[in-house]
């Protein structure tokens, strides 16, 4: 346990901003990490401070979650402690104020209000939850028998401070799968710190609950819906992590049983670097190996289905014509002879199929074929249409047979393939989306569970839920508003659950944006100039943006951006395969 322990706090330091600390309320997830009557007592509130420095030692008080918050309690009446609701903090700037209201003090009692700004909130699925506005909070205190001042009528639930929530609590990915059962997905969560060594634990007891409130109906668990742990998650005496399950299903097939495997180590992947071993009620869960590394799982994690092929480095839409992003030469056919007078254009992921947004008299059409071969118009008549983007094949060499776009900005197409060989368009449901505005950017992500959006100059991200032969758009949630407003041009995916974003900001001209909104990166600023256009990026490979001074890449947030050979005039699209 000694080792165990080192490695977390070494994990705890070394990851810093890299992980984002987080978590939901330890109550919920882990009862055991509740303290209850064996909590030490929390120390008093200072002695004869003011109201308003009350309220603000009280909502600093909020980072120590231990004992349900007892260290927050002891700012409380005794009748407020046991009223207050600890249950899915909000976290708000930390530049909040504590300030009187417009009632007048009294000798015994005061009303302080406590302003600030929303960040977001926990939901009960300990997933972070984006929230904008300001807010306005009155908290009553109270003099109690040794005349110090108590609150009497604190905040509905935890208030918690950016600064104090990234302190307490660490980002942890949990993985599901789609419902095809071929590749895991990313579910970000949020579990509190301390202390480190019930981190594996929350995590078990969060990932047998199934995915997340906005991802329930995208993605599957190969667990089942009756799942739990059978005992705490903890290093062994050989030092391998021990998962231990109970009701994963009975009659288990040895598919099932890989697929139970490869999501419990992906899921502790950035938890721990030991071995896991994943136990059914205290028995080896497949009699052919014992203990798992990430690289043990690719396979069934369906790695590869994600994964480019290195022979396909991306391609650029200058003038009409289809260029190869290596040379900057036409590709061979008639798309990159100019003949379609191309707009923006798509490559499939296993590189074989070719969508293109041609001019077509005073609108443009949609093209899907065989690279490098006459491409088929799309029967989608539209004035304007958005880069197409294209949806995860069924193998690793298999050729796409589903591309999306958005149709005039109000409607959002997806083109499926037949067995003749023709494409068909059909509707996407985008009910819940339809409110917020024209839709200028759409890209599925290469799991094809989510999709990115630009609306209105908005970033969102929306869950793709498919019902037998509906299929909708559901969940969506705007990412970083306070940042980015309105000034999103260009977005794609950088991994599963990571988008390389531009914008016409001159402070954040390109930015690295987390899915679940609650971290953003910020690329750097050099040799860039707004509004950048266009990028491209995927994993393992460079961000390629387009600026009114050309074509510039880098591989990571703290790089110099460095112009490419290839010249380009403005307005000219970068694009990856997906």
């Amino acid at each position: 346990m000694k080792r165990f322990a080192l490695l977390w706090l070494v994990l705890v330091t070394l990851t810093g901003c890299a992980a984002i600390p987080t978590n939901t309320q330890p109550k919920p997830i882990g009862p055991k990490d509740s303290k209850g009557a064996d909590a030490p007592d929390a120390p008093e509130p200072r002695q004869n401070i003011d109201p308003f420095m009350l309220v603000r030692d009280f909502i600093d008080a909020t980072s120590n979650p231990d004992g349900d918050y007892a260290a927050a309690r002891a700012f409380l009446t005794p009748e407020a402690a046991k009223k207050w609701d600890t249950k899915n903090p909000t976290i708000i700037e930390t530049g909040f104020s504590t300030v009187p209201s417009s009632q007048a003090p009294q000798e015994k009692a005061q009303t302080v209000l406590l302003q600030g700004k929303y960040v977001g909130r926990l939901g009960s699925d300990n997933a972070f939850v984006p929230q904008l506005g300001d807010f306005q909070k009155a908290v009553k205190v109270e003099r109690n028998a040794d005349n110090q001042w108590r609150i009497s009528e604190p905040p509905p639930g935890v208030y918690m401070p950016q600064s104090l929530f990234n302190n307490a609590y660490r980002r942890i990915t949990l993985y599901f799968y789609n419902p095809e059962f071929t590749v895991l997905v990313p579910d970000p969560r949020y579990v509190v710190i301390p202390p480190v060594t019930s981190i594996p634990t929350r995590v078990t007891e969060l990932l047998v609950k199934g995915p997340g409130d906005a991802v329930r109906d995208t993605l599957v668990s190969a667990l089942g819906s009756d799942a739990d742990k059978f005992s705490d998650t903890k290093e062994s005496d050989d030092g391998a992590l021990e998962v231990n399950l109970t009701n994963v299903g009975k009659d288990l097939t040895p598919e099932k049983r890989k697929q139970i495997v490869a999501q419990v180590v992906k899921s502790f992947s950035g938890i721990t670097s030991s071995r896991v071993r994943v136990l059914v009620e205290g028995q080896q869960i497949l009699p052919d190996q014992r203990d798992y590394r990430p690289s043990d799982v690719s396979a069934t994690a369906g790695e590869s289905l994600l994964a480019l092929n290195a022979n396909l480095q991306g391609m650029l839409v200058v003038d009409g014509s289809i260029r190869s992003l290596t040379d900057g030469n036409p590709i061979k056919g008639p798309a990159g002879a100019g003949t379609y007078g191309a707009v923006s254009a798509a490559q499939s992921l296993d590189g074989s199929r070719l969508a293109v947004v041609s001019r077509s008299g005073g609108g443009v059409r949609l093209r899907v074929g065989e690279l490098e071969q006459d491409l088929s118009e799309v029967d989608l008549p539209a004035t304007t249409l958005s880069r197409p983007t294209w949806l995860l094949s069924t193998g690793p060499k298999e050729p796409g047979i589903e591309v999306w776009t958005a149709v005039d900005g109000k409607s959002v197409a997806r083109l499926t393939r037949s067995d003749n060989g023709s494409w068909t368009a059909k509707g996407v449901n985008i009910t819940d989306i339809e409110p917020f505005g024209s839709i200028s950017e759409l890209r599925l992500s290469r799991d094809g569970t989510r999709a990115a959006l630009v609306i209105a100059g908005k970033l969102y991200v929306a869950s793709v839920v498919r019902d037998n032969q509906d299929v909708s758009l559901r969940a969506p949630r705007q990412l970083q508003p306070s940042t980015l407003g309105s000034a999103v041009q260009s977005i794609d995916w950088l991994s599963q659950d990571v988008l390389a974003v531009s914008s016409s900001l001159p402070s954040w001209p390109v930015t690295k944006v987390y899915t679940d909104g609650y971290r953003m990166d910020r690329y750097s600023q050099s040799n860039l100039t707004v509004p950048v256009g266009s990028v491209a990026s995927a994993p393992a490979r460079q961000v390629q943006v387009v600026d009114p001074s050309g074509l510039w890449s880098a591989s990571d947030i703290t790089d110099v951006w460095k112009s490419s050979g290839i010249r380009v005039p403005p307005g000219s699209l970068v694009f990856y395969p997906g």
